[in-house]
């Protein structure tokens, strides 16, 4: 093999080879202190690891191997293929430094190799590139990785001349090629996700993956069948197990012999014509208010603002994504495996929602959002369910005092906000905005002068530079005619962090809600456990409306609600009743972990238990519920009972 074509091939996988192992050794020593993943864990590890990496090494020399194999003599030898294959060599070991810097920096964002987000940041270059730009010393890595490549290319060069120079006959050539070529084949049909995941320590799992092969595989499974991959139940034993839920009587739904969850929901009194400003903040841990970790000095106003408002204690975010938790609060829906609804396009309109009720009744609704809409496809989702869309494209230059790579500023956001809620409140109309910030995200930067901590040094001065602009919004809308009639909701979309020991780690869905309208709302704290998918049937109560609901939510403040809490990724889905916490998994697979003060101990699951039933109502409904159309506004007549 040293002297023949496919040297040259082998060089380049041994290449790649090496540098994965060296990027999973940079990343395991990163870890947290508190990973927990220890020294009898590095033969596993490293043992799965080399698999995928040989397993994504396979796939990737498929059309070399066959270049090689099929190329003629004269052409294999001439000065043009020559060079050809000794520029393509050099870009492609400046490729595998690029994979590991890029690794390495969504390890330190995201704790996990690449996923469904990497995916996502192909995509949505623009932002992407302009964030990377403004976070890191771009410059300064593309150098290292040239140097570094520099050095393996020289020592590598002299190997690829002499494979170069040699040659074989052409049937000795595809001899090979076949054997090397029932690598791929035996990694399509003997490999596969189901190896790493029966790894049970989240950190080990990912380290023992490969970044590359993860990422093909996301981009292949951005949409799972429930009933192909997931426990499930009879449809209508489902649907009957969920409606003990949602607190309906009988007589309210309006289809009750078919799997819809179509019902009326009345009101008791007069119809409140309150409006509604829906703050959905980027990236608000609830770690990060003093509330729930004493001594924290980020979020003052915010701390605050908790006795003068309904504020909920024990409130947990659908997901890790902004769009998880927009289709959350939006739809009313727990988040069905793969991607959130927001990103389907071709199917992400038309849907209940939160909007749609509203704009029935009279409302201005409207999404605005501090970034650009094209953006995971927010607009698209907004505009086609009940929203119009104002957002950094719709806003002139010179009203925007600070951007960066995500949109405005916080500050530009709340400005848009109150002249938006003017222009409705001389029409004579309510309404309901929904609202989208940016600040709280990497660069971390925003205009100076405001708190104490230099804009772009980290997380903490977006922390608190958020709270500073949320207080500066609620002081200014006081002096408009319309604050005493208005609602304000304040709320995380996820928290900053996902990662864990556990697939689903509790404490990273953790996040604060607050209902604040002093003339509206008497200040208490609630401590039933809720989710976000409660929100919508909440603020509605609080307007006291008729309507007609496809929400798998219920009003948190009704003796009906179940007190339970959803939370998931894109495979994994969690149903938590303030004791154990129940995760469905791909391959018809159930955990439990029971959560005793504040540790988690992973117990037993019965099958047919309260919880397991309960995780599998929600999710298969909401999966065959989507699937099948029956969450469409149209099937609600207009919305009103």
């Amino acid at each position: 093999m040293r002297r023949s074509r496919f040297a040259i091939v082998a060089w380049m996988a041994a290449v790649y080879l090496l540098v994965a192992q060296v990027t999973r050794c940079v990343l395991a020593a990163s870890l947290p202190a508190d990973a927990g993943v220890g020294l009898h864990d590095v033969v596993p590890i490293a043992a799965l690891g080399l698999l995928y990496d040989l397993c994504f090494v396979a796939y990737a020399s498929i059309v070399p191997v066959l270049f090689v194999a099929a190329c003629p003599t004269v052409v294999w030898r001439s000065p043009i293929t020559r060079a050809a294959i000794h520029v393509l060599c050099f870009a492609t070991i400046y490729g595998f430094g690029f994979i590991v810097a890029a690794e390495y920096l969504f390890w330190r964002e995201f704790s996990a190799r690449f996923n469904f987000i990497s995916v996502d940041y192909l995509v949505y270059r623009r932002e992407v590139t302009n964030n990377i730009a403004e976070s890191y010393p771009v410059v300064a890595i593309f150098s290292g990785i040239a140097v570094v490549t520099i050095v393996l290319y020289a020592l590598l060069a002299r190997r690829f001349d002499v494979a170069l120079r040699n040659d074989g006959p052409a049937r000795s050539r595809w001899r090979v090629a076949a054997l090397w070529l029932a690598l791929p084949v035996a990694a399509y049909f003997g490999v596969g996700q189901e190896l790493r995941d029966r790894i049970g320590d989240n950190y080990a799992r990912e380290l023992a993956s490969d970044g590359p092969y993860q990422f093909v595989a996301a981009f292949r499974n951005n949409e799972l069948d429930y009933v192909q991959f997931y426990q499930s139940v009879d449809s209508d034993h489902a649907v009957a197990v969920l409606k003990e839920d949602l607190g309906a009587a009988p007589d309210d739904y309006v289809e009750p012999h078919s799997r819809s969850i179509l019902r009326r929901v009345h009101a008791a009194g007069a119809e409140h014509r309150y409006n509604v400003i829906l703050v959905m903040v980027e990236s608000l841990s609830a770690e990060y208010l003093a509330r729930f970790t004493p001594g924290s000095t980020l979020t003052p106003n915010l701390d605050a603002l908790i006795g003068e408002s309904l504020f909920f204690n024990r409130m947990y975010a659908t997901g890790t994504r902004t769009v998880r938790g927009l289709e959350a609060v939006t739809l009313s829906i727990p988040p069905t495996p793969g991607y959130s609804i927001v990103k389907r396009i071709g199917r992400e309109s038309g849907l209940w929602s939160f909007g749609n009720v509203l704009r029935a009744r009279g409302y201005d609704t409207q999404f605005i959002y501090g970034g650009r809409g094209y953006f995971d496809n927010m607009a698209a989702f907004f505009s086609g369910n009940g929203y119009g869309v104002i957002d950094q494209s719709s806003v002139p230059d010179a009203d925007i005092g600070f951007s960066n790579a995500w949109g405005m500023a916080d500050e530009d956001l709340y400005k848009q906000t109150l002249a938006a809620a003017d222009r409705a409140n001389s029409a004579g109309k309510p309404f309901f905005f929904h609202l989208m910030t940016t600040s709280n995200h990497r660069p971390y930067t925003y205009p100076d002068g405001r708190i104490d901590i230099p804009s772009g040094s980290g997380r903490d001065g977006a922390v608190k530079y958020t709270d500073y602009a949320i207080a500066a919004f609620l002081r200014d809308a006081r002096s408009h005619a319309w604050f005493d009639d208005t609602l304000f909701v304040i709320v995380a979309d996820h928290c900053a962090g996902s990662a864990g020991k556990e697939d689903l780690p509790l404490d990273k869905y953790h996040i604060p809600l607050w209902i604040y309208g002093p003339k509206l709302v008497a200040p208490r704290e609630v401590d039933t456990l809720m989710s976000q998918i409660d929100i919508a049937p909440t603020i509605l109560a609080l307007l006291n409306v008729d309507y007609r609901s496809m929400a798998f939510g219920v009003d948190a403040l009704s003796p009906q609600h179940p007190n339970r809490a959803l939370i998931g990724n894109y495979q994994y889905l969690g149903y938590y009743d303030g004791r154990d916490l129940t995760i469905l998994q791909p391959r018809h697979r159930i955990e439990r972990y029971r959560y005793d003060d504040a540790n988690s101990r992973k117990v037993p699951v019965d099958a047919n238990d309260v919880g397991a039933e309960k995780a599998r109502a929600y999710y298969q409904v909401a999966a065959e519920t989507f699937k099948d159309g029956l969450n469409e506004w149209s099937r609600t007549g207009g919305g009103t009972p």
